[in-house]
């Protein structure tokens, strides 16, 4: 089902759109018992249209303009979301929005995020470098996270390695900042091992292919991968208890794999001797 307001259309029209998506929806979801997906694309037309007929009603304005009540009028939409008791239905809320000059400050995003119950925040830089789907995770954030992942749900490593990979990433972004001010050569081993954590998070852990589908399973194997580069004791936010178990896994791998290697080594090496006693026989 497709609400369409093209940008030829009435202002007036823009701002009532998205509620008459969401009244069907609720229709759909509380009578009839469906779990439905909206997808409220782009919010941000929808704040500039609340703005002119703002201004054209000659009310006070607030921040860049726009109506003091903007983030009323934004709680009444994203907040049609959710159950209600006694339904089989749900709705899940998907607004997306443009960030004008790429503030994450700007009034729109800026409210968004005060009422919604998390962020994806796509990445122009990221996208440049080649990285898709490019998603940034320092300013993304999740407030259902943790009451959803964790023994039970996902696995009992999930939050402390979500912990520890962010706190790395952020400092691999920082390093990469300190190294354009004061080039490569300066930067200490410690500082050169996070700005290869960076990179390899960028390229392997962010990064998937269109039609890949990776399992949260996959995804935390991934990440204690990438977390092997660093010493046991610089993985400050994951408790030894945890290590105990993950940490080592990769060097068993390792030690496994060589093992094969050296078994195919000595069967090629064995068949070779023997055809060449049979060569002369």
């Amino acid at each position: 089902m497709l609400f369409l307001n093209l940008a030829n259309d009435p202002t007036i029209e823009r701002i009532i759109t998205p509620r008459l998506a969401l009244t069907a929806a609720e229709y759909l979801a509380y009578e009839c018992g469906k779990h439905v997906l909206v997808i409220l694309t782009d919010m941000s037309s929808y704040a500039d249209a609340l703005r002119e007929v703002s201004a054209a009603r000659e009310e006070v304005p607030g921040r860049r303009g726009y109506p003091g009540y903007m983030y009323t009028d934004l709680s009444t939409i994203y907040e049609r979301a959710g159950r209600i008791h006694g339904g089989l239905g749900s709705i899940t809320q998907v607004p997306i929005l443009s960030m004008p000059n790429d503030d994450i400050t700007h009034p729109i995003p800026d409210l968004t995020g005060y009422i919604t119950e998390g962020q994806i925040y796509v990445d122009r830089q990221l996208h440049n470098s080649g990285v898709y789907p490019p998603i940034n995770v320092l300013p993304s954030l999740s407030r259902l996270m943790k009451s959803a992942i964790g023994e039970g749900m996902t696995r009992n490593d999930h939050s402390p390695v979500s912990d520890q990979m962010y706190a790395n990433y952020a400092m691999g972004k920082d390093v990469e900042a300190m190294k354009a001010v004061v080039g490569e050569e300066a930067l200490s081993t410690e500082d050169r091992l996070f700005l290869e954590f960076k990179q390899k998070f960028e390229s392997r852990f962010i990064s998937q292919g269109p039609y890949e589908k990776r399992t949260i399973y996959e995804s935390l194997d991934l990440a204690w991968e990438l977390l092997r580069i660093f010493r046991r004791d610089q993985l400050k936010k994951i408790s030894g208890k945890v290590l105990d178990v993950f940490y080592p896994r990769g060097v068993l791998c390792k030690k496994y794999l060589l093992s094969v290697k050296l078994i195919v080594f000595l069967c090629f090496v064995a068949n070779y001797f023997v055809a060449i006693f049979f060569y002369y026989i």
